[in-house]
């Protein structure tokens, strides 16, 4: 017969097993539709497999304890006296500590791969100059490079709307018009409140706050019309504040640019 051990490992391996498998083949998510979505996934399937480890193995051991440690017929007074256990109490001490460091740490590297380290612009030399302040967001690019980019969008945000202005070529749309696989730099203000700009399927998400303009990086990947939602109470018309951004192939936005373009032609 198998001592209690092996009974605990082969336990221990069907937790991990399931848990592994249910969290790399179950998705969750919208579609995957930014060069960001699949790092950004990497992160929510480490956790995903992290919160079934410990939902099956705190499940497990509750079925157990409700079975073994269950007052029989046979027994009186209030049960099975209980005393401190040290191991125990060093165990449960450590792994959670060991866990939540990890997570710190693979957090830290997934948000530097997707940009969001880069050095912020605002030290205190500038404080008293006259060069605009810039806040980085999630920025695969640096800061200065903005107005170099394939596409430089500006983004303004009040309540309760969206505003994308296209510096090349002089126009305003109330949606974000982008062409696929092309880096689109966008560098985001607020009117008056705090706002955020989150496109679920492109896994960003980017507060926009008043007096602190921030720049926002993404490149999608697959052609199609995407919610643009403030995810930052806003105001009592919050949940209205929406946009679309539509990703386009790169022809169709040439057109639809072209045919918005103000810019003058110098003959």
């Amino acid at each position: 017969m198998l001592n209690k051990n092996i009974y605990l490992i082969l336990i221990i391996s069907l937790i991990c097993g399931i848990s592994f498998w249910i969290g790399f083949n179950v998705n969750l998510l919208p579609v995957e539709a930014s060069i960001n979505a699949p790092i950004y996934d990497e992160l929510f399937k480490i956790l995903f497999v992290i919160g079934l480890i410990i939902f099956f193995g705190m499940t497990a051991m509750v079925l157990y304890s409700l079975f073994k440690f269950r007052k029989r017929t046979d027994q009186g007074g209030d049960g099975i006296p209980l005393e401190g256990n040290l191991t125990l109490e060093i165990v449960w001490t450590v792994i959670p500590s060991i866990i939540v460091l990890f997570i710190g740490l693979y957090s830290y590297n997934i948000y530097d791969r997707m940009g969001g380290m880069k050095e912020l612009n605002h030290n205190h030399g500038m404080m008293n100059s006259d060069t605009e302040k810039i806040w980085a967001g999630i920025s695969q690019t640096p800061i200065n490079d903005f107005e170099n980019s394939n596409l430089s969008i500006e983004v303004s945000a009040m309540q309760f709307a969206f505003l994308f202005n296209y510096p090349k070529g002089q126009f305003i749309s109330g949606e974000l018009h982008v062409p696929v696989n092309h880096k689109v730099s966008m560098k985001m203000e607020s009117k008056d409140v705090i706002h955020a700009f989150w496109v679920p399927q492109f896994r960003i998400k980017q507060d926009i706050i008043p007096g602190q303009p921030t720049i926002l990086n993404f490149t999608p990947t697959k052609v199609g019309k995407y919610p643009i939602i403030c995810a930052e109470l806003c105001g009592p018309y919050h949940g209205g504040m929406r946009a679309s951004i539509i990703v386009e192939e790169e022809s169709k936005f040439n057109s639809w640019f072209e045919k918005n373009n103000k810019t003058e032609v110098s003959l």
